[in-house]
């Protein structure tokens, strides 16, 4: 099943999300569809949130869905320690066609759950680390915008009432 992603300023977007406890078919079912509709969305990374759903879940691939070993699910994650610093464009499924430089750590390393409750550790340099933070941003209620400068963030948020306002968001 593919899941429509939700865009800002959807409330749901803004709220911090509720931990697995239940990890049974139902759970292996919504990573399965939440890879089928990241792909869909052209994406690299899908948060549960993104798809209307308060969990402690998101999946990254930055294959594009060609090397199934690339798929990463985690749950419950946990940010271990970070290293470094990158600045780089950021874009976000829930803030289609907005992009903006945003400073994220250069190596990060998380703990996480699998689909079966079993924990595990990974790292992730440069563009890995850049995703596997940017969707725990959004297990935290943060957007990449909240991470600019005010005056960017406000520059953002006007453009999108704009186009909203004309019916084009």
């Amino acid at each position: 099943m593919i899941y429509n992603v939700i865009k800002y300023p959807d409330p749901l977007l803004a709220q911090k999300a509720q931990p697995v406890t239940v990890f049974d078919k139902e759970l292996k079912k919504l990573t399965e569809d939440m890879f089928e509709s990241m792909y869909a969305a052209e994406g690299i990374g899908l948060a549960a949130p993104q798809i209307g759903i308060s969990k402690r879940i998101y999946i990254v691939d930055l294959s594009f869905g060609k090397k199934s070993e690339d798929r990463l699910v985690l749950i419950n994650p946990e940010i271990l320690e970070t290293e470094g610093k990158q600045v780089e464009e950021e874009g976000c499924l829930s803030l289609p066609d907005i992009r903006d430089k945003v400073t994220r750590a250069f190596h990060v390393k998380m703990r996480a759950q699998d689909e079966y409750g079993k924990w595990f550790e990974v790292e992730g340099e440069e563009l890995l680390a850049r995703a596997f933070l940017h969707e725990f941003d959004h297990l935290e209620g943060v957007l990449f915008i909240d991470r600019l400068s005010r005056l960017k963030r406000d520059l953002i948020i006007r453009r999108i009432r704009k186009l909203q306002k004309n019916g084009e968001w």
